[in-house]
């Protein structure tokens, strides 16, 4: 199966991150089959680590049916460049939680439409979890007893950040509109 299957914004937002296009757009295609996709967002993360640069990028999409999350990694092979692809589908049923945080900068500045300084999408489907273990405390900032520890167990699947600093007002608005559509297909 060929990536020709993507709609072009798809695909020229994964060529525009510049990471292996043919590698994410082929493995893409592949999980998506013969459905059709009704939203995508793609998110290129460029992080360095003394002399080195480390890509990730993640494609998101939302079918009739499904959630896929494609990740593409730099691979670690002595000698060889490496690009690790995986994608995983997650059937619309199956996600738990949808939820969205805009981040305003001046808030009493701020317009109907405007777009926020950031946003997280963060989607829990059970897949993974994480536990935050914080001392407990009764309120009382003058009470110095040991209250012991509260802890959460959260879902920790996937958590998407864009800001406007860094990936520009179109990818922020791209990862709002793919988050309305996930949360609004997954009610």
């Amino acid at each position: 199966m060929t990536s020709g299957l993507l709609p072009k914004p798809l695909r020229d937002a994964i060529v525009a991150c510049g990471y292996f296009p043919e590698v994410i757009e082929s493995t893409v295609a592949r999980a998506l089959g013969s459905e059709t996709i009704e939203a995508s967002c793609v998110h290129h993360e460029a992080t360095f680590d003394s002399d080195e640069l480390h890509r990730h990028v993640t494609v998101l999409v939302l079918t009739p049916t499904r959630f896929l999350v494609s990740h593409t990694d730099d691979g670690e092979s002595p000698g060889v460049g490496q690009a690790l692809a995986t994608v995983e589908s997650v059937p619309l049923r199956s996600v738990r939680s949808v939820s969205v945080t805009s981040v305003v900068s001046n808030p009493a500045r701020y317009r109907r439409g405007a777009t926020p300084d950031e946003v997280w999408l963060a989607v829990g489907w059970g897949a993974m979890r994480r536990v935050e273990i914080v001392p407990a405390s009764c309120g009382d900032p003058n009470c110095e007893a040991d209250h012991g520890y509260d802890a959460q167990n959260l879902d920790d699947d996937l958590t998407i950040r864009m800001s406007v600093a860094a990936d520009g007002d179109d990818s922020v608005a791209r990862l709002i509109a793919f988050a309305t559509a996930l949360q609004v297909a997954t009610s």
